[in-house]
């Protein structure tokens, strides 16, 4: 089977299959950023565990979550002023199972994380051999968009160099070339990049740090 491959694939699904929290980051201009960076779905118990990233205003986000139904219970870590942690319980969805179905028959693997728009659609990497990654996607409902992002070999020795990077974390560090943060001697500062991307100075320092330590991990391949 190797060498695998890898898909990028961005995905919306239409309305009627969409979780309240998609729906809520689509109509509502309240959460910037969302990724699920991990999650154990047990089917025999119909109960799923996710933990998320959120960069959000917290209060209508956390009102948001205390509405959903299929929430059997959240808790919140609170990162700074605009970002959090929240791992979730919840029972599976009918909604869910309707275009995952195209996954369960299929040997291939999802690779965290998956990333939410605010159009309602996610990123999402699989890894798998040709065929079956062709297949998942011919699967899908056609309701379902699907944009093919990029599709290659895979191998984690050589990793794209902005692969565990994040939107966020790229956009900051783009904003951050942008003001001159990196150049020598340094023209922009931390408070520069919080201003441009409307966020706090420890939101913004974090993003940089964050997408900084990724990319020097993927370049020394550790």
């Amino acid at each position: 089977m190797w060498p695998v491959k890898y898909l990028d694939v961005r995905l919306r699904l239409p309305r009627e299959l969409m979780h309240p929290m998609q729906e809520f980051i689509h109509d509502e201009d309240v959460v910037e950023y969302e990724e699920l960076l991990t999650w154990n779905v047990l089917e025999d118990r119909d109960v799923e565990y996710e933990l998320f990233y959120v960069v959000a205003d917290h209060d209508p986000y956390l009102e948001q979550l205390a509405s959903v139904d299929s929430f059997r219970w959240f808790e919140t870590t609170v990162i700074d002023e605009d970002s959090l942690y929240v791992y979730v319980c919840q029972e599976s969805r009918e909604a869910d199972a309707a275009w995952r179905e195209a996954f369960a028959a299929m040997e291939v693997l999802v690779v965290p994380p998956i990333k939410y728009h605010d159009d309602g659609s996610f990123d999402i990497t699989l890894l798998g051999d040709g065929g079956n990654l062709r297949a998942v996607v011919e699967g899908l409902p056609a309701s379902v968009e699907t944009t093919v992002l990029e599709v290659g070999e895979y191998d984690r020795r050589h990793p794209r160099v902005t692969h565990d990077v994040t939107d966020r974390q790229l956009e900051a560090a783009r904003v951050a070339v942008d003001v001159g943060y990196y150049e020598v001697p340094r023209e922009g500062s931390v408070a520069d990049v919080a201003a441009r991307l409307g966020v706090a100075e420890s939101t913004a320092s974090n993003l940089l740090q964050e997408a900084q330590a990724r990319v020097m991990r993927a370049v020394l391949d550790e």
